[in-house]
């Protein structure tokens, strides 16, 4: 951070920044409120959100329409706080960001690769989105705790 009144940048990364990544910025964005400037990129980045995801997150109340694929290039030159990687298994690479910052791991199944009809892949993506929310909402309740010691509430 570069003053005092600045919000802590977190960046989520995954590789395609389709789906996984656009869903943990859209919980952890809700769960801390306007204490975090919350963004997700990805290494390749695939160039779209992934209509399901947007569908999935629609059914908790969380819009994600108007997320875009970015690349993780875009915030090199981003005062970045926390990087967080969101990639699956060990047959995905997942990207390294340079620099000194925090760095979490917490891996989920990419959905995208989900195997079957549209509603046997909506399950899927209504698992990983449960499993990344039950994540996101305690990191976010974290910040937002400390956030109330620091301002002695």
């Amino acid at each position: 951070m570069t003053s005092s009144d600045s919000k802590p940048l977190i960046l989520i990364l995954c590789t395609g920044n389709s789906c996984r990544s656009h869903m943990a910025e859209g919980i952890l964005r809700a769960a801390a409120g306007d204490l975090l400037d919350v963004h997700s990129a990805g290494s390749k980045p695939a160039g779209y959100v992934h209509p399901l995801g947007i569908r999935a997150m629609a059914e908790i109340g969380i819009d994600i329409r108007a997320h875009t694929s970015k690349h993780m290039n875009d915030f090199l030159d981003r005062d970045v706080h926390t990087v967080i990687t969101v990639c699956g298994n060990a047959d995905q690479a997942c990207p390294m960001f340079p620099g000194q910052m925090a760095r979490h791991h917490w891996g989920f199944d990419d959905p995208a690769h989900a195997p079957g009809d549209e509603a046997a892949q909506l399950e899927v993506f209504r698992r990983v989105r449960d499993e990344i929310k039950r994540v996101f909402d305690a990191y976010g309740a974290g910040w937002a705790g400390a956030a109330r010691v620091d301002s002695g509430g």
